[in-house]
């Protein structure tokens, strides 16, 4: 599978390590909060299931507020073209700071929500509705750190710079797990229930003033400057990348299904399967948060890696071993009793998300001219994020209340690691290139 474009590499506008430095962290602070914002919904599914769908079975009220966090992955592809548009006609900076605005107000309004019990069916109502507005919102942010700090990073250290975007998501996760177990700590179960549910979610209003304090001060990318000043800046990019881009488009969406397939089951599903099993609810929330960050220390790894070796052979063995790994880890997990072996099992199987998230981002980019880049990668990591992003948890729970088996998720991860498998081998290496323009 090939495709030809005519867009020829060229070399990149001259970047200071610097300004490389500068961009690499606010875009990965940005990513950061961006997913604690929505990633928090998540590890405070146990508690706000009965409050939003109360049901005589647990599981009812659990699938259903999985359906919820996944039906905001909808809304994604839709955000990531309006931001994709507003990023690759008025520039990267200015979506990325409305990106993360629009997020922390949607994460505030969700710790406002009146209960079932409070307002009846308007509760599950208000609920989806503000999940879908965080959709939209998120669908349009990292596409553009990826493509903000591809574009700012000097030549050859696509990969290492890039890996902020990976890290900022994936802490995310584990700052949201952090605050949630600070919180459950702190409360008995019932106050957890009747308040303590909602501070997770307002804890968003400081962190999105940071990060919109970090994004103001930043200037665009010398490659949209550039694109600017030549009058290359195209009217409908979305229509551009369909028509002239298909196939790069049909490769982030398979790469993004593997890496959301894989990933969302440690991210998300893991904490719910720990809880499942009979470990303590407040231990499964410290040790999902220690284990993604330990496993987060990694990434930069991943990034000199790719840098080092390419792209295709660092995604091509992260796949490989997931499809080694699955079975094994929730095997493993299923039998034992200690914590300290689940938290080594979970820092293992997020270290390979590492190698499967780091070298995808950069290779994104790569993969469109500047004109369209933003919304190319956009469009296609939020169509491959809803197929097995945002998905992932309801089907890994769906799989287990239908087969009886808590192994079947593995399949699962197995299947969307042999998607990426056959998508890299269908791309050449780009890593070595200068981004198309």
């Amino acid at each position: 599978m090939t495709e030809t474009t005519s867009s020829t590499p060229t070399a990149t506008p001259a970047v200071s390590e610097s300004t490389a430095r500068r961009a690499a962290i606010a875009g990965g602070v940005g990513t950061l909060i961006e997913y604690y914002d929505f990633s928090v919904y998540a590890f405070l599914a146990l508690t706000i299931g009965p409050l939003f769908f109360p049901s005589e079975r647990p599981a009812v009220s659990l699938l259903l507020t999985l359906a919820v966090f996944g039906s905001a992955y909808v809304m994604r592809p839709l955000g990531g073209w309006f931001f994709g548009r507003l990023g690759d006609r008025t520039g990267r900076r200015r979506a990325l700071v409305v990106t993360v605005v629009a997020m922390g107000v949607c994460c505030a309004l969700l710790g406002m929500l009146p209960t079932y019990a409070q307002v009846g069916i308007l509760a599950p109502i208000l609920l989806v509705l503000i999940r879908l507005a965080q959709g939209f919102s998120a669908g349009g942010e990292i596409g553009g750190a990826a493509t903000y700090i591809a574009e700012s990073s000097p030549a050859g250290r696509r990969g290492i710079y890039g890996s902020l975007t990976p890290i900022g998501s994936t802490l995310g996760f584990a700052v949201a797990a952090t605050v949630v177990g600070l919180v459950s700590q702190l409360t008995t179960s019932e106050q957890m229930s009747a308040w303590g549910w909602r501070i997770p979610f307002l804890v968003s209003i400081p962190l999105a003033a940071l990060c919109l304090w970090a994004r103001v001060k930043l200037e665009d990318t010398p490659e949209f400057e550039e694109m600017a000043d030549q009058a290359e800046v195209v009217r409908s990019p979305l229509l551009q990348v369909v028509r002239e881009h298909p196939i790069s488009v049909l490769r982030v969406i398979g790469i993004a299904i593997a890496m959301n397939g894989t990933g969302y089951i440690g991210l998300t599903y893991f904490n719910i399967y720990l809880v499942d099993v009979g470990f303590p609810q407040q231990s499964v929330y410290w040790t999902s948060a220690i284990a993604i960050a330990l496993a987060c220390a990694s990434f930069p790894i991943a990034g000199m890696l790719t840098d080092r070796f390419g792209r295709r052979p660092v995604l091509l063995g992260a796949y490989a071993a997931y499809l080694v790994i699955a079975w094994p880890a929730f095997a493993v997990m299923g039998a034992t009793g200690s914590l300290v072996v689940v938290a080594l099992v979970y820092i293992v199987y997020m270290m390979f998300n590492g190698l499967a998230q780091v070298p995808a981002f950069p290779q994104f980019t790569e993969l469109f001219p500047r004109q369209v880049r933003y919304t190319g990668v956009a469009l296609g990591f939020n169509i491959g994020t809803i197929i097995a992003g945002g998905s992932a948890p309801y089907i890994a729970a769906q799989l287990v209340e239908t087969t009886g088996s808590s192994m079947a998720p593995a399949y699962w991860v197995m299947a969307v690691a042999a998607v990426g498998i056959v998508t890299v081998l269908t791309m050449r290496e780009t890593g070595k290139s200068a981004l198309p323009k």
